[in-house]
Formats: structure tokens, sequence, C-alpha cells
């Protein structure tokens, strides 16, 4: 068990050194640009992590057509979404609204799945929210497009997290993860080719390379961790992005949150803790369980 939670801590690192390098490329290229090199590179090195049991090429083959193309095209919603909000607001704040996710799942869930919730559960997402506004701070501090750009994609990643919960079990990865890269390959393809292209430099190429490397790599980890420990035990890895986005901010962005961006980053995660713990105590797993991100 130590060994696969060891490995999900490895994996959200390596998705937040994904998330900074994107940060760094805003203002060089179009949000659509970095969408479609950071999705491409990725795809290259995802392409040898497939189950051994599946084959790409038969990727397209579908049980549900039209929940995969939802599940997808959130994912792709959910990537220019986050490529904004990463290149407009600092990494911190972004990660708090993003962190809303795993609440607004307990919302969906009471209204598509009619499932019951608690008032643990339900304190989660009331402290969740309060957290967020100790980051945020409306109406004390100037709210950007990036604030709202990390709220939707917050509510896109539970969209497709209650996807997932539909999908998971009659769906090869091979289809998920196909989909998702098609059509984001495609999308930000055409944004880039409608809005401003720019051919990247060398520099910069070995850039997005880099995004993609770390992208694939979070996904490969994190599929390798799940063979050495339950999911219920490394899901809660997950909240170590936040730590992430405070040293990667620091280090390389000159972002330094104050003690009151702190303590709402805190109540922001233990909240998500809650949810998680209780979930495992009334039904004897965790659902919140990101075995790869809902976008690329």
């Amino acid at each position: 068990m130590p060994n696969g939670i060891l490995l999900a801590l490895i994996a959200y690192a390596s998705y937040s050194f994904s998330d900074a390098v994107i940060k760094s490329l805003g203002g060089q290229f179009t949000v659509f640009e970095i969408g479609f090199f950071s999705t491409l590179f990725a795809a290259c090195f995802l392409f040898f992590t497939k189950p051994r049991d599946e084959r790409w090429r038969d990727a397209w083959r579908t049980k549900r057509p039209w929940a995969v193309q939802a599940r997808a095209l959130s994912g792709i919603a959910s990537g220019v979404l986050s490529v904004f909000a990463f290149t407009t607001i600092p990494l911190a704040e972004v990660y708090a609204l993003i962190f809303l996710a795993p609440l607004l799942v307990t919302i969906l869930s009471t209204l598509i799945l009619k499932e019951r919730v608690g008032p643990w559960r339900w304190l989660a997402v009331v402290a969740g929210f309060i957290g967020v506004m100790l980051v945020v701070r409306p109406g004390f501090r100037e709210l950007h497009l990036g604030h709202l750009a990390a709220f939707a994609n917050a509510f896109l990643a539970a969209t497709s997290v209650i996807l997932m919960r539909s999908l998971a079990q009659q769906e090869k990865r091979t289809t998920i993860l196909g989909a998702l890269v098609g059509y984001g390959l495609v999308f930000n393809g055409v944004g880039a080719a409608a809005t401003s292209f720019t051919l990247p430099g060398l520099g910069q190429l070995v850039w997005l390379i880099m995004a993609g490397i770390f992208t694939a790599g979070g996904q490969l980890l994190q599929l390798l961790a799940v063979k050495y420990a339950p999911a219920n035990r490394i899901a809660p890895t997950h909240y170590s992005q936040i730590v992430w986005a405070v040293i990667l901010g620091a280090l390389f962005f000159q972002e330094y949150p104050d003690w009151l961006s702190l303590v709402g980053l805190t109540v922001v995660g233990a909240s998500g803790l809650l949810t998680m713990v209780r979930e495992e105590v009334r039904l004897g797993t965790v659902r919140w369980n990101p075995f790869s991100r809902t976008r690329l």
C-alpha cells in the first residue's frame, strides 16, 4: 500500500508540473494552440498505456455512444477552460475552485442519480464553498474571467465524474480516452487555425512536449498506483496538488498566498477529505476516484 500511495503522490505532482508549464506558456500562444499541442504530445505517450486486453483499433466500438460523446465534450470544454484559468489567475486560486468538483459531485448525485446525502456531506459542501470564498474573496478582490473559467471547470469535472460512474463498467478505457483525445485535437486544432496560430520555436516546443509528458506520466503513475493500493486509499492524495500549487506558484510565478488564502485552501482540502471519509463509512468505498483527469 505505501508504494501505491507514493506513486499516486508522484502522479499528482506530475499533473501539477504540467499545469505550471501550461501557465508559463500563457501570452505566447492562444488557449486553443496550447490545448492542441499539449493534447497531441500527451496522446503520443498515452498511446502506450492501454490495458493489455484492449486494442486502440477497437476504440470506436461503444455500447453507449451518446454518454461517451458527452464525457468527451465535457473533457474538451474542461481542458480549454483550465488552460484559460491557469494562464490568467494564480495557481492556488485555480486549484481552490477546481477542487470544488468533489463537492459538486455530491450536489449533482442528488439531482441526477437521486442519491441520498447525509448531513455530514452537506456540511462538507458548505465548508468547501466557504473555503473558496476565503481564497477568492469576491467583493474584496478583483475577479477575472479566469475565476469563472475555473469554477466552470469544476462543474464540468463533476459532470464527467457522474458520466464516468455510468460508463466505468460498460465502456473500454481506450474508448473513453480515445474519444477525449480525438475531440480535443479536432476542437483545439480548428480553434487554433481560426484564431492566431503561431508556429512554436524550438524552446517553446520543448515546453509543450514537457506538458504532454507530465500529463501522460501522471496518467501512467495513477494506473500503477491502483495496482498497489485500493482506490479509497489513494484518492485523498488528489489534494496534494493544493500544496504543489502554493510551492510552484511561489517559486516560478511570484504568487504568494496570504494567510486567509492558506486557511481557505486548507478548508477546501479538509472538506473534500471529509466527503471521502463519509462515502467510505457509508458505502465502503470512495466514488470520487480521479484515476485519470477529466481533461488532458
